[in-house]
């Protein structure tokens, strides 16, 4: 069995004119099945069967999917097949296998946030990400998988069980945006949407290697905004992002706080060379965890490659003051036990016992220190843009650490180990409060094969500017840090 590099590296077709086999298919990007599809050299209906087919051999290890949807997604592939034969494809992803995360709506599809005790709403229209999806002929396969309400940083869920890293089963996926992050990683689809509030696309980006946007906020409508709360891709390449975002990236008249319509230049692939770039290294966010060491090397190799290629690089002072991101855990869980206490006694003996014990604090919580709270808020917002104004991007980790055990709720443990609240998110959620886009990329491994992202923000609005510095790095990166996707037969993964 090739590995996809050795794959990428050949031929789409056999000297016999043959397929090479599923999971060969299910290696190739996008842009890469739009191209066979445009020379009739594949079928929407074939990839459709090779997706299934990963899908049936990894599910039940990777547990990624919450709803199925075989027959609906059938009927889109043979529909996207009638409309490559006519040469007439609905849009640049027409045929092209999707997932959504269940907390973006899709009609007649159940919505339990991940929660066990929730009762799900089932919503009669889908929101304005799966519109536009199926608007531009992708063929979607199904909802994936979250823990409780998105605020556990891991694939764990009182609902789902434990949803675990194609790389290593033993490993976590990242979270909230679990099951999107394994069903990449692992070949279900070229194409995935997930959502983040604090960094919940960027931080499986790190742990599984993935190529991921938060884009800037109101770039992608929603129908239920909220503080802090973007919609974006998570991908296997750059290029697939800015395809993605090609699609998504329109405004709703159900998002209120929607950016204007803009015709921008997502898949113009002239990888701009950093030259003159003024380039910000952050590689210590001054709260939280510590970041592990061989994080920090790897991203501070990065930021050398930019640096050989003419950007002007410098170090950014740690910003973010001592209880910063403690205030913005304590809005957060007034949030939850606000969600929590509308259950019914049974409802919350069913939500996971972690998230029990993290918002239990909040009954106690004051409507003036909620408030109290809320202005952090602000000045977090008003200092991440003070601090990184200057620069055009800013490289930083995505995460203090590498990947940890699957069943842990979060990096630091479970119940037997003490209440970090958001530790961790110190790179990540400030960019959430002020708006701005940010990506990862891989950058590297640790000694045991860990997976490491590099965050790559920008200013405000300048998400095309973040992925022209993301393109630039996914292809200039020492061969090393580029990932070999674990894209493989079952027996072929480490269980």
């Amino acid at each position: 069995m090739a590995t996809c590099l050795e794959w990428r590296a050949h031929t789409y077709r056999q000297t016999e004119g043959s397929l090479r086999d599923t999971y060969e298919i299910a290696c190739l990007s996008a842009a890469q099945l739009v191209d066979l599809y445009r020379a009739r050299e594949l079928s929407p209906v074939e990839v459709l069967d090779a997706a299934l087919q990963v899908v049936d051999d990894h599910e039940p290890v990777l547990n990624a999917l919450w709803v199925r949807s075989d027959a609906g997604a059938r009927n889109e592939a043979l529909a996207s097949e009638n409309r490559w034969h006519q040469g007439k494809p609905a849009g640049p992803i027409d045929g092209v296998p999707v997932t959504i995360k269940e907390n973006l709506a899709r009609a007649g599809i159940p919505m339990p946030l991940g929660c066990a005790g929730v009762t799900p709403q089932v919503p009669t229209r889908s929101s304005p990400v799966a519109e536009r999806i199926s608007e531009a002929g992708g063929v979607v396969l199904g909802s994936t998988v979250m823990p409780d309400w998105g605020m556990l940083s891991s694939g764990v869920s009182s609902l789902h069980g434990v949803t675990r890293s194609p790389w290593n089963p033993d490993w976590t996926t990242g979270g909230s945006s679990s099951g999107a992050g394994a069903a990449c990683a692992a070949g279900y689809a070229p194409l995935h949407v997930g959502t983040d509030i604090g960094g919940s696309i960027r931080l499986p980006g790190t742990w599984l290697g993935l190529a991921t946007l938060k884009p800037s906020a109101g770039r992608v409508a929603l129908d239920n905004p909220y503080l802090g709360r973007v919609a974006g891709p998570i991908t296997r390449t750059v290029g697939d992002v800015a395809t993605l975002m090609s699609v998504i990236a329109r405004p709703d008249e159900r998002d209120w706080t929607a950016s204007p319509a803009e015709d921008l230049p997502w898949t113009d692939e002239v990888l701009r060379q950093p030259h003159g770039l003024r380039v910000g290294l952050h590689l210590d966010a001054g709260v939280g965890m510590r970041v592990d060491p061989e994080v920090a090397t790897l991203v501070a190799r990065a930021g050398e490659l930019f640096e050989s290629a003419g950007a002007q690089v410098e170090t950014v002072e740690p910003f973010l003051r001592p209880g910063m991101i403690e205030d913005l855990d304590t809005f957060w869980r007034v949030r939850s036990w606000n969600d929590f206490v509308a259950l019914d006694q049974d409802g919350r003996d069913r939500v996971l016992p972690f998230i029990r014990r993290w918002i239990h604090p909040a009954a106690q919580i004051s409507g003036t220190r909620v408030l109290a709270c809320y202005q952090t808020i602000l000045e977090l917002q008003r200092t991440t843009v003070r601090a990184t104004l200057p620069y055009d991007i800013v490289l930083s980790p995505v995460a203090p650490v590498a990947a940890f055990p699957a069943d842990w709720p979060m990096p630091f443990g479970g119940l037997d180990t003490p209440d970090l609240g958001m530790a961790h998110i110190g790179f990540t959620a400030p960019y959430n409060m002020t708006g701005q886009p940010a990506a990862t990329v891989n950058c590297g491994f640790t000694r045991d094969g860990r997976t490491v992202g590099i965050q790559i923000a920008g200013r405000r609005f300048d998400d095309i500017g973040v992925l022209r510095a993301a393109a630039w790095y996914e292809a200039a990166r020492p061969a090393d840090a580029a990932p070999d996707w674990p894209i493989a037969p079952l027996a072929s993964v480490a269980l």
